[in-house]
């Protein structure tokens, strides 16, 4: 077979278009060009790259009745040098590689995912933002698309590679967010989907986003679904709290998404000599080191927001403010490291940065 780096087939085809960088928001504007890799007799083949269109798609496609679908996220970044950046994106095309094999789905060679990714950036390279905190986002995902209706592994699939500038996940920016604590609704049990990227896990916690979302809130914080009172993960993000100088985060126990930004945080943090704890932590719990004064800090961290101070819960009737509602130590600190890795300012130790020129 050839080089991956060969099959890769380049488009001349440019239809950029100038955006204010200023309000960017989030997901809502695609560069101009895509990835795309097709699976079919048991085979992934054809590597490509092509004009950004809209896809042709059997009505009897697999993946509109039986959800089989896995997705990724991450980010390239316009360094202050002006060279472009990819942060962890290894880690990124091995998770989706374990969600593959979770959805049934064949995994897509890893360095044939980077060398795609890397060409398709390059072809579409205006579009990465040059404000600082603004960067292009990326959005790789497999579908199954053999019509057939009948529940088992698809034959069929397809693998694209989007990308689009974006700004800040939250329209606040980087401030105090406001959380509610679901205690009805579940987003995934034990040996379910809850630590693998797919539609499901999302479509799942729609409903109840949404409520809290109609309250006033911006996110929602789920609790397990047994009982109802263990902290598990934030609909976007994994959480972190800090008591007594102690950051506390729940472990992976297979209901809650291994995040890429969450592992950072915890190597960070452990670098830095700070007592850190992946344990299990009941929300009763939670408010009592709110009302006794043991709760600095919390924080979310994904890859959309990096960091997300929290500055208030909201759990059966009654709010817990987090640090008087204002931005934490800690908070601050891993957000300007995490930022500062990515965008070249400050020098990066583990080697979590990929250039791509």
């Amino acid at each position: 077979m050839e080089p991956i780096s060969k099959r890769i087939l380049s488009s001349e085809h440019r239809q950029f278009r100038p955006v204010d960088e200023q309000v960017l928001g989030f997901g809502d504007i695609n560069s101009d060009h895509l990835f795309r890799l097709d699976y079919y007799a048991e085979a992934w083949r054809n590597p490509r790259i092509e004009p950004f269109a809209p896809l042709i798609l059997s009505p009897s496609a697999m993946c509109l009745h039986y959800g089989q679908e896995i997705f990724e996220g991450l980010k390239c970044f316009r360094r202050d040098d002006g060279a472009l950046a990819l942060f962890r994106p290894q880690d990124n095309f091995a998770r989706f590689t374990r969600s593959a094999q979770r959805l049934c789905i064949p995994p897509v060679p890893e360095e044939l995912s980077l060398v795609a990714l890397k060409e398709l950036i390059l072809i579409d390279q205006e579009w990465v933002p040059r404000t600082r905190g603004a960067s292009l986002y990326i959005r790789p995902f497999i579908i199954a698309t053999e019509p057939h209706l009948g529940v088992r592994p698809a034959d069929e699939y397809v693998y694209l590679i989007i990308t689009g500038p974006v700004g800040a996940y939250y329209a606040e920016g980087f401030a105090p967010i406001s959380i509610y604590v679901e205690s009805h609704y579940s987003r995934a049990a034990a040996g379910g989907l809850g630590e693998v990227k797919t539609a499901a896990n999302y479509a799942a916690s729609i409903y109840a986003a949404e409520e809290a979302h109609r309250k006033g809130f911006n996110q929602i914080l789920w609790l397990d679904a047994s009982k109802h009172q263990y902290i598990e993960e934030v609909g976007s993000m994994n959480i972190f709290f800090v008591f007594d100088d102690e950051v506390v985060t729940s472990p992976l126990s297979g209901t809650i998404l291994p995040g890429i930004t969450r592992d950072t945080v915890l190597t960070l943090t452990r670098e830095w000599g700070l007592r850190v704890s992946e344990r299990v932590l009941s929300i009763d719990e939670l408010l009592a080191a709110g009302q006794n004064g043991r709760l600095q800090e919390a924080f979310g961290a994904g890859t959309a927001c990096v960091i997300s101070p929290v500055g208030r819960f909201h759990f059966a009737g009654r709010d817990l403010i987090v640090n008087g509602g204002g931005i934490g130590q800690l908070t601050q600190r891993l957000y300007d490291e995490i930022i500062g890795i990515q965008y070249g300012s400050r020098p990066d130790p583990y080697n979590w940065v990929t250039l791509v020129y």
